[in-house]
């Protein structure tokens, strides 16, 4: 497809600076090179905007858009660019729309137990502002030191509480979108319970801005747990530590996480870290995280979860019950992806996501397109729901030439695996982008795929809003 976008002109950038100031307009090409890319590949994804826009106001947002829908000029929402599939690259120049200046924290409501907040704010800030009243925000990513409230939205990011307490679209009550008309809506509100009409916000929960722009939303608050606790378990292989994660979900206990680490990414972050854990003879390590509010309950099932991995073979249980012990396995855990890339930087970080009871089938099937390809794939992730990080490593003494033909031959073959023999999906968090787009039109059934098209040209007709991902 094939759309006459309009190259951005001094006229237009006059009208551009009309709207937002000085200030909030960028051109010089240092400068907009940080927004030329996510955490992808910037040589293999990365592209320049034409100008970066920072609105402060939701009114400078509607401007820009019929601005945009005026010129057919295409736009880019951009949250944080912590995203990893290319979701916030301007693959055809224009607008890049930077949400950055729109960081506040609106509204506490401690009686409707919700936060209002604008798209900007950093994750982390908005949990240090509620964790005073005793509240928190359950659905946050793992990079929620870095990453924004409104791209956590537009991903349906999850993370490592995702088991016990779901991803960020469970707790999206209401956002204000603005349509790539210009058009300045509110969907949904504070109520838990809405039939009335369509629940249009889903639509744009995990819509990677293909579909409007997101500038606030409401989030639905719960109370902190008081107490947690988490397990260390490392296993003689990496098979035995997946295949105990169906068993723990079956046993009546459901934790916080299950996090899973093969040895090979534990030895990549622990070296990134300078930190040392027990990996003698270690294959794989479960880390297993338990809260509540009585002591006593998340001290029995801290002992149960433990004494079943025991009894599956693992080798020992660690218990880090301090803060300071739980960050520092914690750590170890968040930083894999950062140690993996520093170790190798040429790597496809892969999101697939399987039914839980398929997990044990995963890795057999790692270790064969592994051999087959002459690759390393270190495996980690959300074992708890099924989400697996298996990221595949070139071999530093092959060609980049090499490289470029057998990824795409691996990813392939993988994700036929995980959708056509598991029943999985391609991605579980961190979305379909640029990167795999090619991949989810070759494997969606048809008449599913014309409805993302249907949804897509619906609400977008002049193909303006972050062309190129998702569907093209």
């Amino acid at each position: 497809m094939s759309i006459p976008y309009t190259r951005i002109d001094r006229q237009i950038l006059s009208e551009l600076l009309e709207i937002v100031g000085a200030r909030n307009l960028i051109t010089d090409l240092e400068k907009m090179e940080h927004y030329s890319h996510d955490e992808t590949s910037v040589e293999e994804y990365g592209h320049m905007p034409e100008v970066v826009l920072t609105p402060t106001t939701v009114e400078q947002v509607a401007s820009i858009m019929k601005l945009a829908s005026r010129y057919c000029i295409p736009v880019t929402p951009r949250g944080a660019g912590s995203g990893l599939s290319g979701g916030a690259i301007p693959l055809f120049g224009g607008i890049v729309l930077s949400l950055e200046r729109m960081n506040q924290v609106l509204e506490i409501d401690e009686a409707n137990l919700t936060v209002t907040a604008e798209a900007g704010i950093i994750t982390n800030e908005l949990n240090e502002q509620i964790k005073a009243k005793g509240l928190f925000f359950a659905g946050y990513p793992m990079s929620l030191e870095t990453c924004f409230l409104g791209g956590n939205i537009a991903e349906n990011a999850g993370g490592g509480k995702a088991v016990k307490y779901g991803v960020t679209g469970r707790y999206v009550l209401g956002m204000e979108v603005v349509t790539p008309q210009g058009e300045i809506v509110e969907l949904g509100g504070k109520v838990t319970k809405d039939v009335s009409g369509y629940d249009l916000k889903q639509l744009y929960i995990g819509s990677e801005g293909t579909l409007g722009v997101i500038t606030k939303a409401t989030i639905r608050l719960l109370g902190k747990p008081q107490f947690a606790s988490d397990l260390l378990v490392p296993f003689t292989t990496a098979q035995d530590a997946i295949s105990v994660v169906p068993l723990v979900m079956k046993g009546g206990i459901i934790p916080t996480s299950i996090e899973f680490m093969d040895r090979s990414s534990l030895e990549m972050s622990c070296s990134y870290l300078n930190e040392s854990l027990p990996l003698e003879g270690v294959g794989a390590m479960l880390l297993i995280e338990l809260d509540g509010s009585d002591e006593a309950q998340v001290e029995h099932d801290l002992m149960a979860v433990g004494d079943l991995c025991i009894q599956q073979g693992a080798m020992e249980v660690y218990i880090a019950e301090d803060a300071s012990n739980r960050e520092r396995i914690w750590s170890v855990r968040r930083n894999i992806a950062e140690a993996i890339k520093v170790f190798s930087p040429v790597q496809s970080l892969e999101d697939v996501v399987v039914p839980i009871g398929s997990i044990p089938s995963v890795l057999p099937e790692l270790k064969r397109l592994a051999e087959k390809y002459d690759v390393t794939i270190p495996c980690y992730g959300h074992a708890g729901d099924g989400n697996l990080h298996a990221t595949i490593v070139k071999n530093p003494a092959s060609s980049m030439e090499s490289w470029h033909s057998i990824e795409p031959k691996i990813l392939t073959e993988l994700y036929a695996f995980i959708v056509g023999r598991l029943g999985g999906k391609i991605s579980g968090e961190h979305g379909i982008g640029l990167k795999r787009r090619a991949y989810l039109k070759s494997l969606t059934p048809p008449a599913e795929y014309r409805l993302f098209e249907a949804v897509k040209k619906a609400l977008d007709p002049a193909m303006i809003m972050n062309p190129g991902k998702i569907i093209w």
